[in-house]
């Protein structure tokens, strides 16, 4: 039995890691497309990508593995049952529940390792994930000049360019405005063509013109009365170098204080202390909403008594007591009448808007602490759904024992997509505090689950259930126009029999 074991756990391995790689890398397309914006045209080094690129993939895996694990399972049983070999084992007396037994326990390791991973390797993957991306953001996009086009991401300078050259760095009709001074356009440069590069440190901008004319105008003397020359200096040049410094360009690393109390990088402990301070902070928030609302005096008092003090004690306000205002009103003279409405309408317009800010500050609040939930039951769905994975493709590849990336492949994304389209609608739902937070995160599993087990029942006794040709057959049978067909010609040869001799 050892030597099926280590056979079913070596035959699963491949199509595992495979498998895993390929999701991987299909799913960090996916991101790439996603931030592709955030640093095309920084002028990012190897390194920095790289790393950032480290970053996503770990960030993927959870969500990787039970893919992975899906396709594996329903590739190898599905090669097995194509080959006959889970016919010969269950002819030589091995049940399938046997059979899978070695890759139930490999399963379970994914699945604890997963959890692992998201509890303890992710919170610091997605924290330094996430303050690399912030400095990114930040980072100063690199010098890009378009022709006919004035730039002025050079401090100081206003620069167009005619023309460039796609074969080479070479730029031509070249026009510089120094604006270094603030005076105005009255320095301007003009060259035939010319090269612009960034100095290795990224600090300096090195322009190198060809053929060009510097125009300054100079300022006339002040002693001169109607002085109306307006003096100005041109200078040729066959070659220059302009060297000026810019500010900005440097790559510099944000501190991962900056990320803060950030959900996706926080542990279970971590997630739920950061959740219980939120709560008690919007409990805190809703109190002092309903001590600032204006009420009348006497209930002013008994609300502001209430809300200060613990909540064993007890309010003296008798709520159900009755009062007739309008009795009150009648026996009024009409200008304190008329002085009680108003100030009830601007209190009631008051509470109003007090209310609708509330409203929208608690609601806000009240969302981003169920994202903290939200997250905190992330890391057991995800870690459990490699287990119920498993128990659904491996039945359905003994079922339908078609091996290779093929059908398996087919199958596995159909219902990877329908798992991901309802636990995501859950996610949705848990975060916007529709039904309770546990409900939404854990519909998708608890629907998974019991398929997953009634598939490996009814591969463990060899259903048809995915036998087309069964299928076929029952509905052939409740065809009531084939049933009448039959029956006539049942009734035929009866019809042609002989009265006297029977035939």
């Amino acid at each position: 039995m050892k030597q099926l074991y280590k056979y079913m756990i070596n035959r699963f391995i491949g199509p595992f890691f495979m498998t895993f790689f390929i999701t991987v890398f299909v799913l960090l397309m996916q991101f790439l497309w996603k931030y592709l914006d955030e640093f095309v045209g920084k002028g990012l080094d190897g390194d920095v990508i790289a790393e950032l690129m480290l970053y996503a993939i770990s960030s993927l895996i959870p969500l990787a593995l039970p893919l992975s694990m899906l396709l594996a399972s329903i590739m190898t049983f599905g090669d097995l049952g194509e080959n006959n070999e889970l016919l010969a084992m269950k002819a030589a007396g091995i049940s399938l529940t046997r059979i899978m037994r070695p890759l139930i326990f490999l399963s379970v390791f994914v699945s604890v390792f997963a959890f692992y991973f998201a509890n303890d390797v992710m919170p610091v993957t997605n924290r330094k994930f996430a303050a690399l991306l912030l400095s990114i953001r930040y980072q100063k996009p690199e010098l890009i000049v378009k022709e006919g086009v004035f730039s002025n991401e050079v401090d100081g300078y206003s620069i167009k360019v005619g023309k460039k050259s796609k074969k080479s760095d070479k730029l031509y009709n070249i026009m510089i405005y120094d604006h270094t001074k603030n005076e105005g356009n009255v320095s301007v440069t003009v060259a035939d063509s010319g090269t612009m590069k960034m100095s290795e440190d990224k600090k300096y901008m090195v322009l190198t013109l060809f053929a060009g004319q510097a125009y300054t105008d100079v300022e006339s003397n002040p002693r001169r009365r109607n002085n109306k020359e307006y003096p100005f200096r041109n200078d040729k040049f066959d070659k220059e170098v302009l060297i000026t410094p810019i500010k900005g360009m440097d790559f510099k690393r944000k501190d991962e204080s900056t990320v803060g109390n950030f959900y996706k990088a926080l542990s279970l402990k971590q997630l739920s202390s950061s959740a219980d301070s939120m709560a008690k902070e919007l409990d805190r928030r809703r109190t002092d909403f309903a001590v600032k609302l204006n009420y009348l005096p006497p209930l002013t008092r008994e609300v502001v008594s209430y809300a200060r003090t613990d909540s064993a004690a007890k309010s003296n306000l008798k709520m159900d007591e009755y009062v007739d205002v309008d009795s009150m009103l009648t026996h009024m003279n009409r200008n304190v009448k008329m002085d009680i409405i108003n100030q009830a309408l601007r209190n009631a317009r008051s509470n109003k808007r007090s209310l609708q800010q509330a409203k929208d500050d608690l609601e806000l609040r009240t969302k981003w602490l169920n994202k903290y939930w939200v997250e905190w039951h992330r890391k057991f769905t995800l870690s459990l759904a490699c287990l119920i994975f498993f128990f659904i493709g491996a039945p359905l590849g003994a079922i339908i024992r078609k091996g290779g990336l093929g059908m398996p492949l087919v199958i596995s994304i159909v219902l990877f997509i329908f798992y991901y389209i309802i636990s995501m609608t859950g996610e949705k739902m848990s975060r916007e505090g529709v039904g309770h937070i546990w409900e939404g995160m854990w519909f998708s599993s608890l629907l998974f689950l019991p398929a997953g087990i009634f598939l490996t029942y009814k591969a463990a006794n060899d259903s048809v259930i995915l036998n087309m040709d069964a299928y076929a057959e029952f509905f052939r049978k409740l065809n009531p126009f084939k049933k009448k067909k039959k029956e006539n010609e049942e009734e035929q040869p009866k019809q042609n029999e002989n009265p006297f001799t029977g035939q």
